[in-house]
This record gives C-alpha cells, sequence and structure tokens, in this order.
C-alpha cells in the first residue's frame, strides 16, 4: 500500500488527478453536473436514446417481468429468450448471420480477441476431460491508437503483436509481409478512434487482409447506429457489407445504453459462445436495459433524422473550430478532439469550462499520447447550433486567456 500511496500523491501534487464531477439527470444537451445546469459535451448519447420515453416503457416493463438481474450465466441456468431476441436483432441490424452479446463493450473485445487467437485444438483425449488445448500461433496486428479494451484482449491472447503506426496502411502492409502467407494473421483496428475521431482506411486494411490471407476484426463500436447510407456502420459507410469477418460494437453509444456485442457467421457466433471468458464466466446485461436496448435499436432504424442531425452537427462544430484555428486532428465524425498538448493546460481548459457551465473532460496520457493532451468533446443529435456556438465562443475566450 505505501508504493499505492506514494504514486497517488505523486500525481495528485502535481495537478493531475481527475477529480470527476457529480452528474444528477441524465445525460441530454442541458444536464446537472456538481449542482448546476451545464451544457453536455462529454456523452456517448449520440441518438438521444438513453432517456427515450419509449425506450424507458420498454425498460419498465422489462422490470416488471424479469426484475433486476439474471440470476447467473447463460451457460449455467439458461437463455433468457430476451438475450436472444436482442442478438437477433443487432444481427439483423448489422445484416450479419448471428450475434452474441456481453455485459460490457470491454468484456466483448477481451473475450472475443483471445478466443479467435487461440482456437482449440480439436482432439477426442481433450472432449473426454483430457487437458484442452490451443493453437497459439497467430500473429496480430493492432493499429497503435486502438482502444484500451482491444489492447487488453491481445495482452490476454498471448498472440504474437505488430503494432503498426495510426491508419497506416503503408506501415500495416510492411510489417504483414514479414510473415508467411500461410502464417494465421488477424488485423484489430478500431472503425472510428474514440480519441481522436478520425477513422479507419477500412478498404485499404480489407486489400491488404486478402493479400497477405488475414483475418479483420473491426471495433465498429462509434460507427454503429450512426455512419453509412443505412447508420449501420464503417462497413455500410465503405460500402463493405459483409467483407469484415468479425465485427464488435456497443450498445452504449447510439443505443443509448450499456453492453457489447459481436456479429458475424453463425460459425463464429457458436463458437464464441464455448470459447470466450468474458462471456461463459459472467451474467448477460441485466433484462429491463435489453428490452430497452431491442426498442433502441428499432427507434435508430426507423429515425434516421437521428444520425443525419448529429453529423450536421458535427461538421457545423468542426467548421467553426477550423475556421478560428483550432487544432481537431483528422477527426471527421461525430468525436472532435480540441488538441492542446500541455496535459495541465488541458485540465486548466476542462476547468474554466465548467465554470462557464460547459462541461467537457480532458483526456490525457494514457488515454492519449504524452503531449497530445486534449478536450475530448462530442456531439448529440439534440444539440442545437446556438449551443454550438456558445461553446466556440466560450472556448476563444479561454485560450485567450490559458494560450493554447
Amino acid at each position: 500500500m505505501k508504493r499505492i500511496e506514494k504514486a497517488l500523491n505523486y500525481i495528485k501534487k502535481f495537478g493531475l488527478y481527475p477529480e470527476s464531477p457529480v452528474v444528477s439527470s441524465p445525460h441530454a444537451p442541458e444536464t446537472i453536473v456538481n449542482g448546476k445546469k451545464v451544457l453536455l459535451f462529454a456523452t456517448n448519447n449520440y441518438l438521444g436514446l438513453m432517456h427515450d420515453e419509449r425506450v424507458v416503457a420498454a425498460a419498465v416493463e422489462g422490470v416488471k417481468k424479469w426484475g433486476i438481474g439474471n440470476g447467473s450465466a447463460r451457460l449455467l441456468t439458461g437463455n433468457i429468450e430476451i438475450h436472444q431476441q436482442l442478438e437477433k436483432k443487432i444481427a439483423e441490424f448489422k445484416h450479419r448471420e448471428a450475434g452474441i452479446s456481453f455485459v460490457s463493450g470491454y468484456m466483448a473485445n477481451s473475450g472475443a480477441i483471445p478466443a479467435i487467437a487461440n482456437v482449440f485444438k480439436p482432439s477426442i483425449k481433450s472432449l473426454l476431460g483430457g487437458k484442452i488445448e490451443r493453437e497459439k500461433d497467430t500473429i496480430i496486428f493492432s493499429d497503435e491508437y486502438n482502444h484500451a479494451s482491444i489492447i487488453a484482449g491481445i495482452r490476454l491472447s498471448g498472440a504474437q503483436k505488430e503494432i503498426y503506426k495510426h491508419t497506416d496502411v503503408g506501415d500495416l502492409k510492411n510489417k504483414l509481409s514479414k510473415y508467411p502467407v500461410k502464417a494465421r494473421k488477424m488485423i484489430v483496428t478500431d472503425g472510428v478512434f474514440s480519441m481522436d475521431g478520425d477513422t479507419a482506411p477500412l478498404p485499404d486494411i480489407l486489400d491488404l487482409a486478402k493479400k497477405y490471407n488475414a483475418l479483420v476484426y473491426l471495433d465498429d463500436a462509434h460507427a454503429t447506429g450512426i455512419l453509412g447510407k443505412n447508420g449501420r456502420g464503417l462497413e455500410d459507410y465503405f460500402g463493405l457489407e459483409n467483407k469484415v469477418d468479425v465485427v464488435m460494437g456497443t450498445f452504449t453509444k447510439s443505443f443509448g445504453g450499456v453492453g457489447g456485442f459481436i456479429v458475424g457467421r453463425k460459425i463464429l457466433i457458436d463458437y464464441l459462445k464455448i470459447a470466450s471468458d468474458s462471456f461463459i464466466f459472467t451474467a448477460p446485461i441485466a433484462p429491463p436495459v435489453v428490452y430497452g436496448l431491442i426498442k433502441a435499436i428499432e427507434i435508430a432504424e426507423k429515425e434516421p433524422w437521428r444520425r443525419k442531425k448529429l453529423l450536421e452537427n458535427a461538421e457545423y462544430l468542426r467548421g467553426k473550430l477550423k475556421e478560428l484555428n483550432f487544432n481537431t486532428g483528422a477527426s471527421n465524425t461525430q468525436i472532435m478532439p480540441i488538441i492542446i498538448g500541455d496535459e495541465k493546460k488541458a485540465m486548466q481548459a476542462s476547468n474554466l469550462l465548467l465554470e462557464r457551465n460547459i462541461f467537457i473532460p480532458a483526456a490525457r496520457w494514457p488515454a492519449v499520447p504524452q503531449k497530445q493532451a486534449r478536450l475530448r468533446t462530442t456531439l448529440t443529435c439534440d444539440h442545437t447550433f446556438e449551443q454550438i456556438d456558445y461553446l466556440v465562443d466560450t472556448l476563444v475566450e479561454i485560450r485567450k486567456k490559458i494560450k493554447f
């Protein structure tokens, strides 16, 4: 404990400990934070479905029928029918054969990646109670800015890994070419990168995967429900339906609830049910949330204005910030970093915004590279241009004060 205390005191001494504000109302453009009403530009409730009255009513119905829990893991006590309905619903939404749900997106990645990288060795001995062995010959190629849950999944897999430069298909090609064509390879990438708001070059990645005989695993968390002609995610955005081998996503962003999922071919999903530890050894998403998620997916499909307005808001803010020479990096989505660089200045900017009734968190190392600290700004379909204008005017005022 002394080492922990020393490390914690060091972080606090230099003003780098994040004192998380207390939120007292549901995520919306106007939210109660630390006891006062603020404009919230920090939520992943992109389509405003978290507290939609139809979603809430569905969740209430789920509480009345099932209570608040599941009892145990699904392999011990059976599948509750509504989980199967949710998995069918998300698979249909993503135009895939089947789906599997996890209690969080983090657990989807940390469970599925090791299972796919290390496939069971088929043998009569293992089936009859002997030691289960896995093929451990996969090389994983991972974008350097991939989400922490992907990094955890790769680490848990114990697989050999190659980290390629962010969205750099040339570097990915060089690393792939080091290995024999017959070697088992898997390329793992975020679809929309959560701290930069840019998109993976999916068409180029798929071309390389075909050339070098690699699986492609796509974390589509921040694109599902938003990008593409039909809002189905990055494949839809690029017009590449059903080209990716494994598609992961979450119910926590566009659909306003909580949970993660994998969709793909039925053989993949059937395998993950017996090979993914984070599915086997934990309870699933709570039934009331499942009811709400099913309704949220239906609404997202029937009301495309939500994603269109969200992306319109994003373009409006991005245009304003670029005109004023704020550094938004390569963002082309609803996630917009305002890159400051210095960690202390980023935290100071966040605090000054909160004083002026705007909540945007400061993201810094290890969430982003050192000296790349930023205000991680996100938008929803419910923000107005007037609210966005107030944010821009306030940022200009704060930049003059702390000079970033």
